[in-house]
């Protein structure tokens, strides 16, 4: 439990009698209000001091956090800040007060480099739940921080047990495992705020913290992924989505009091801002995409002039929009399904999608080949569209991906926003398939189902111009002759041209 005053704080307490009969703060002491949110400015290997006074009687705890952008702060009440203290971009301390405890003081300083910062001081009574309040396996007493830990296939979010309410002077319930323990009583909900789509600004991230701060703004802006009894694991995993700002906070609910507190809220984007590469400003590594897909593409292409194997091609095509499809069902809630959890079930069931398609499409190849084309082609705009402006919807196909690589993200829960541009490429999407789709069985309905392959086409040619002296192209010389007349018209093009005949200048 943490206190301002403690012994060897006599000092301060001078200090802050000194305050009250000053109209304003002393110069270099910050003041805060409780609830109110205000940003700040830390100078590099500076100590900010900041001051709270006139607490009301019946606030029994507080919370003070700070949250920057992406650079560690370190948030301490005593100096040195090893003392009672946290570091990291969310810092934040949950203050226990003593009888008539009004006041109290606190430092915040960074390392790093200057921050502007974003700080907000949270009240709470005797009769809500403490956040953190059973802090056993922390250095902490009363830890109210959410811990998280990212990589680029999932986030994992875990928080100390809370306990119930206390009043003001008083021991804390016990937090031992034991059936008395009234702890055992709380209900934990996760909630989950997306920032507006590809936008990592810094004043957007500070407009959106004020959304997802105190209990009731997290009921109405967040989305509740989880609900946890006070026996469950206090750990969680979500989808990271690179480049994406999210915001993640915990409600604790104490449901014999009726009462609630919020935990402090993080955030994430699951990307760095001081790697030198790959860092969140970096798009997507379009250039081995594109490599790798014109080798495929040339291979294919390859395949099909030399042999021509219809049924070959249209299964390659076929498991390529299998592929996509059987992505397009995992990208739902359907993906979710605790069932699928389990590799061996999750793999047979995404290859049995898969495989589905080139065995519905078997005998009607030429209508596997338009809708793939149609499908396949108009995703791939969205995919190109994606390197400039940020959608949800690459993820159809890159969650599989993240899934394949990383054996850990099989119990990662998946969500993804759909915001305006979502919707707007949804319907770029599909206007783009059907108009393609249309125009293709438009034009084809009365050619072949698939003409003969440029090899055949090729060879056949070329066995005609041998034996018919009547077509032109017989009589067409070889390539070197036709090259080496190329190149001597071009130097004549270079020569220049000498005059005819004798020319005398003009006598007056």
């Amino acid at each position: 439990m943490y206190s301002a005053l403690g012994p060897g704080s006599v000092g301060w307490v001078g200090l802050f009698l000194f305050q009250l009969a000053l109209p304003q703060t002393l110069p270099g002491l910050t003041e805060f209000k409780l609830g109110r949110f205000q940003e700040i400015t830390l100078i590099r290997n500076m100590s900010l001091e900041a001051i709270m006074l006139n607490i009301p009687e019946n606030v029994t705890f507080i919370t003070i956090q700070v949250h920057a952008q992406y650079a560690d702060m370190t948030l301490s009440l005593k100096i040195p800040a090893n003392v009672s203290s946290t570091l990291g971009p969310d810092p934040s301390l949950l203050l226990s007060l003593k009888p008539r405890e009004s006041m109290f003081m606190w430092h915040l300083q960074t390392q790093a480099q200057n921050v502007t910062a974003m700080s907000v001081i949270l009240p709470y009574t005797s009769r809500d739940p403490v956040p953190g309040g059973c802090s056993l396996g922390s250095n902490m007493t009363i830890d109210p921080n959410l811990h998280l830990e990212y990589n680029m296939y999932e986030v994992t979010i875990s928080f100390a047990p809370a306990n119930v309410g206390y009043t003001r002077g008083a021991a804390p319930p016990t937090c031992e495992a034991t059936r008395q323990a009234t702890h055992w009583r709380l209900q934990y909900y996760v909630y989950q705020y997306f920032l507006p789509e590809g936008d990592v600004s810094e004043t957007v991230l500070f407009a959106s913290l004020q959304k997802m701060a105190e209990v009731h703004q997290v009921e109405a802006n967040g989305v509740k992924l989880f609900q946890l009894g006070g026996q469950d694991e206090t750990s969680i995993r979500v989808t990271s989505i690179r480049g994406q700002g999210v915001i993640y906070n915990v409600i604790v609910k104490d449901p014999e009091m009726n009462t609630s507190a919020a935990y402090t809220l993080v955030h994430v984007y699951g990307c760095s801002f001081t790697a030198k590469v790959d860092n969140c400003y970096t798009l997507m590594v379009l250039s081995l995409t594109s490599a790798l897909g014109l080798v495929g593409g040339g291979l294919m292409v390859v395949i099909w002039w030399r042999f021509g194997s219809v049924p070959l091609s249209m299964l390659l095509v076929g498991l390529v929009l299998g592929f996509l499809l059987s992505s397009m069902v995992i990208f739902t809630p359907v993906g979710n399904i605790k069932v699928f959890q389990d590799d061996s079930v999750f793999w047979v069931t995404f290859m049995g999608l898969a495989l589905l398609v080139p065995l519905l499409f078997f005998s009607c190849p030429r209508v596997l080949n338009i809708l793939a084309c149609g499908i396949i082609g108009s995703y791939a705009v969205i995919l190109a569209i994606h390197t400039f402006v940020f959608t949800s919807l690459a993820y159809i196909t890159l969650n599989i991906l993240k899934r394949a690589l990383n054996d850990d993200f099989k119990v990662a829960y998946s969500n993804v926003p759909f915001q305006k541009n979502d919707f707007i490429l949804i319907s770029v999407w599909m206007v783009l398939l059907v108009t393609g789709v249309i125009f293709q069985f438009a034009r084809e309905k009365d050619e072949l189902v698939f003409p003969p392959h440029p090899y055949q086409t090729w060879k056949r040619e070329r066995e005609r111009r041998k034996t018919n002296v009547l077509d032109p192209s017989h009589h067409v010389p070889p390539i070197k002759e036709r090259v080496r007349n190329a190149l001597a018209t071009c130097k004549q093009l270079f020569i220049k041209q000498q005059p005819v005949g004798e020319q005398t200048p003009l006598l007056l």
